[in-house]
């Protein structure tokens, strides 16, 4: 079976979906199951874990067989972002945590200098951390060496549906990294985290595009299915690019030639 591992934990599904944005938390419930994920994304911020006796998302998270992964996500300052993990660690959620430093309000890209202090910080606090960073290979490298399990470049600014924006640099983070690569952010369709999955990533993670489809439900059957067609090209590897024709059936040895 083809797993991969991060912090020693291992998942056989390539597919990490968020919680946010969808109609309703049953329709949550049914994409998670279409997309076959094992591990969902939680915004702290977003659950009362000052009475978890409340009505919550996570009473349609299928605990059993899925990893909840909470995040950071609305944070601008190291301070915030710290204090948030932490609360998100002390309120049971997870000793994990997908850390998101802003740095811009408008493109949300992350401030990359922030994240990469918060990483040391949570590092040390015994915390697993999944930095989601932009796609530079340089700040990939250095949050690795601050001690992240995984690095987490965007394709695209946080809900844009773009696709991936830059095929060569996360081919490069790819080439350099030794911990899991797991492309976040930016993704529209199929064909997006398909090339993701070609280029490389151990994982694609995603909230809008499946929640924001006109029928999540089938969307995440999709990429699911976009996500292990991705990953099974990248292992049988492709055939090279070329400037000029090249005959599927060669003429060398044809009869009357």
């Amino acid at each position: 079976m083809d797993t991969f591992t991060i912090a020693g934990k291992t998942f056989t599904s390539r597919l990490i979906v968020g919680t946010g944005k969808y109609s309703s938390h049953v329709v949550m419930a049914n994409a998670h199951r279409a997309a076959g994920t094992e591990m969902v994304t939680v915004a702290v911020r977003r659950v009362n874990v000052a009475d978890r006796s409340k009505e919550s998302l996570l009473d349609y998270v299928d605990t059993s067989r899925i990893f909840i992964l909470p995040n950071t996500a609305g944070c601008y300052t190291v301070d915030d972002a710290v204090r948030t993990a932490r609360l998100g660690r002390e309120a049971g959620l997870s000793n994990w945590v997908k850390l998101e430093v802003i740095g811009d309000e408008k493109t949300l890209y992350p401030d990359n200098e922030a994240l990469i202090e918060a990483t040391r910080i949570l590092v040390g606090e015994g915390f697993v951390v999944l930095p989601y960073t932009n796609d530079d290979p340089v700040a990939c490298r250095k949050l690795e060496q601050a001690g992240a399990a995984a690095v987490m470049p965007l394709g695209a600014p946080i809900g844009s549906g773009l696709g991936i924006q830059n095929v060569n640099n996360i081919r490069i983070i790819r080439e350099f990294s030794r911990v899991p690569v797991i492309v976040d952010a930016g993704v529209g369709t199929a064909s997006d985290a398909a090339l993701a999955m070609e280029l490389g990533a151990d994982a694609v993670l995603m909230n809008t595009a499946i929640a924001g489809a006109q029928d999540p439900v089938a969307m995440a059957e999709a990429m699911k299915l976009a996500v292990q067609a991705g990953r099974l090209a990248y292992l049988a590897g492709r055939i090279p690019r070329k400037m000029y024709a090249a005959a599927s059936s060669p003429i060398e040895g044809v009869i009357g030639r």
